[in-house]
């Protein structure tokens, strides 16, 4: 082979090597996924906290976020925004939060659903019982097992640090939605805290829990939950701490908030079949409790003049069937108030 021949075979090769990075690049910038593979496909984590693939899939990360406050580990399933966007998405559980995972990927999918979309996910695991609030006190009666629930420092003010420094959320740019008692938190966290949520959505959850027999209620339902004390909340019944953490009475910081409040009836509907029959009548009764004190807190936000839209279905009891059915319902309002498509 001549040596033009052998220059020519070497020319070849080197355009051949060149074209295959050039097509690779492209397909890391324009092919499908690839902007999710950009600010997806690698753990984050730093010294206040480590991060590990979750089963869940789709992209959730299980980090275990330090709390100077709870003066503990707090794990924290996150989905980051598909192309590095810097809005957040904090879904809080119910009153059963399990330290398994957070039941927004276990009794239904949301990572799964906002997979497409510019917004990264928030989901804290654990605080049964919490209301996602700082207690008084210990919420355990025990004192060989004490329980420290300082979920709103950790949630306004450890957590977004975290977030920032990690994932690119901004501090000032965050929706928040919850189920049942994390619907009571979802207005109360947004009500105090406007600079952190420009939007706040209750499903099903328990809007004036000052009203009469709420006291009574909750404390029954936390005594089943975990054996935690009401008063340890937020004291007695008379203490003043009680009124600032009602959502009736702490509505004043949600005015230039966007608000998307639910309840269903209560009757049982296509979404509850297969619900054993005790837990629908049990769902029905918390369903129904719920509807009163949403129409209630309804009434008293449009006097106040707040920006508020309310969805109040025909059918559905206090359980997943419902609150699924919201969390897509709102995944549109919440992509457009955010600016996330």
């Amino acid at each position: 082979m001549s040596l033009r021949s052998h220059a020519g075979a070497a020319s070849s090769k080197l355009i051949a090597i060149l074209v295959a990075i050039a097509t690779a690049a492209a397909l890391m910038v324009v092919g499908t996924g690839t902007a999710a593979a950009a600010n997806r496909d690698w753990l984050r984590g730093d010294n206040s906290g480590t991060c590990d693939w979750d089963g869940a899939g789709y992209w959730v990360q299980r980090c275990d976020v330090w709390s100077q406050a709870m003066g503990r580990n707090i794990p924290v399933q996150i989905q980051p925004a598909e192309r590095g966007g810097n809005a957040g998405l904090y879904l809080l559980d119910g009153m059963r939060a399990t330290d398994a995972s957070n039941a927004w990927l276990v009794d239904t999918n949301a990572a799964a659903l906002y997979a497409p979309n510019n917004i990264t996910l928030v989901m804290p695991v654990g605080g049964a019982g919490s209301f996602y609030a700082d207690w008084n006190g210990q919420a355990s009666l025990s004192s060989s097992d004490p329980v420290i629930y300082m979920w709103e420092t950790f949630l306004t003010q450890e957590l977004p640090t975290y977030l920032e420094q990690n994932f690119g959320v901004a501090r000032n740019n965050n929706s928040i939605g919850g189920l049942s008692m994390g619907g009571t938190a979802a207005l109360n966290l947004a009500a105090k805290h406007p600079d952190q949520f420009r939007q706040a959505m209750s499903w099903s959850g328990y809007l004036n829990t000052t009203a009469p027999g709420m006291q009574t209620l909750l404390r029954l339902a936390m005594l089943d939950t975990g054996g935690f004390n009401v008063n340890a909340m937020y004291g007695s019944i008379v203490n003043p701490r009680r009124f600032e953490n009602d959502p009736f009475w702490n509505m004043g910081g949600l005015a230039n908030t966007d608000v998307y409040i639910s309840a269903a009836s209560g009757l049982w509907g296509p979404e509850d079949n297969g619900v054993r029959a005790d837990h629908r009548l049990t769902g029905s009764v918390l369903e129904v409790t719920s509807l009163i004190s949403t129409r209630l807190w309804e009434s008293k936000a449009r006097l106040q003049g707040l920006n508020v839209t309310a969805d109040y279905p025909a059918t559905g009891i206090h359980g997943w069937g419902q609150f699924n059915s919201q969390l897509v319902k709102t995944q549109g309002r919440v992509l457009n108030v955010m600016n996330a498509w």
